[in-house]
């Protein structure tokens, strides 16, 4: 049975200023769970409907499934729920391919680039202290489980271009030069704008270079591509650009 302090924990999670004050946020799905457990992740306390096999029954509480829908977040709870310690971020590292984000605020779209940096092997991944809190729940729901392996850092981006980054910045822009005709290094950021504004003015200073993806098709009414599909076709492109 979940009890009334539980409960009012793992809801207090669902904001940032409470997983900020906890340092905690909560995850659904076994096999999601397993993932944060299995890379490492600190479990705190872990509610599901029967034991989950590799994770410590001292931290497991068996709940009913009316008992779940209390604590979750989803339109059909899953069988089980994780609550996790935040860990402190790895050092930053001045190699291979990363993504650097600027003001993006769909959780959707961080999560998904969260997924793409994981499925590209991108180890890190910069966000201006504007973007989305890679906690929020729907971040995690849209990652699924991929943060358990990407570094995730917060930084103010002006102040990281200046003094810890030394490596070349990919800007994406609508009227940047085709990446398709670049040759791309193996050692290097790729920078991802705000979903309406694209990336800041105050930015534009530490670029190397403007990228963009060129439209093909003749239709006037497409007049940008999603920030997540867009960084997935970068990633694409880079790494096929190393591997020539």
């Amino acid at each position: 049975m979940v009890s009334k302090s539980q409960i009012k924990l793992i809801t207090s999670l669902q904001q940032k200023k409470f997983r900020i004050k906890h340092q905690l946020f909560f995850v659904e799905g076994t096999k999601v769970i397993q993932e944060f457990y299995q890379a490492g992740w600190k479990l705190h306390s872990l509610f599901a409907t029967s034991l989950i096999s590799g994770l410590p029954e001292s931290k497991t509480t068996e709940v009913s499934p009316t008992d779940l829908k209390k604590i979750s977040v989803l339109k059909s709870p899953n069988t089980a729920l994780a609550v996790f310690e935040i860990s402190a971020s790895k050092s930053y590292s001045n190699k291979g391919i990363q993504v650097a984000l600027n003001d993006v605020r769909d959780p959707g779209n961080l999560g998904t680039i969260i997924r793409l940096c994981d499925w590209f092997g991108v180890q890190q991944l910069i966000c201006s202290s504007d973007t989305v809190d890679c906690y929020n729940p729907k971040v995690l729901q849209a990652s699924m489980g991929s943060l358990a392996r990407v570094n995730v850092v917060y930084k103010e981006l002006d102040a990281f271009f200046t003094n810890e980054n030394s490596l070349p910045v990919y800007g994406a822009f609508m009227d940047g030069q085709s990446v398709y005709e670049e040759q791309l290094p193996s050692d290097a950021i790729i920078l991802m704008g705000n979903e309406g504004k694209g990336i800041s003015v105050e930015l534009e200073p530490f670029l190397t270079k403007k990228i963009s993806i060129p439209q093909f098709g003749n239709s006037k009414e497409t007049e940008s591509l999603n920030v997540a599909m867009a960084t997935s076709i970068l990633l694409s492109e880079f790494h096929r650009s190393i591997g020539k």
